[in-house]
């Protein structure tokens, strides 16, 4: 049985699309974001892209989505 984060983690990202939040400071240093299969993201922080990005699956993603929404984050 595949545990899901050895799933995330075996996801190449070198094609991957990263984007960056539209409110972003002129500074750029913010996180960029980038959509995986199953809804999952890759999260990285903009000013030191080659290091290893965080993966969420979708739901953790949803979980943090909701908690931003509800003010709890």
């Amino acid at each position: 049985m595949n545990h899901p984060q050895a799933e995330l983690h075996a996801f190449d990202l070198t094609e991957a699309i990263w984007r960056k939040a539209s409110a972003s400071g002129a500074e750029h240093d913010c996180v960029e974001v980038a959509e995986l299969p199953g809804g999952a993201r890759a999260v990285r922080d903009s000013k030191s892209p080659s290091h290893e990005p965080l993966r969420f699956s979708g739901s953790e993603w949803a979980a943090f989505q909701r908690g931003i929404i509800a003010g709890e984050l």
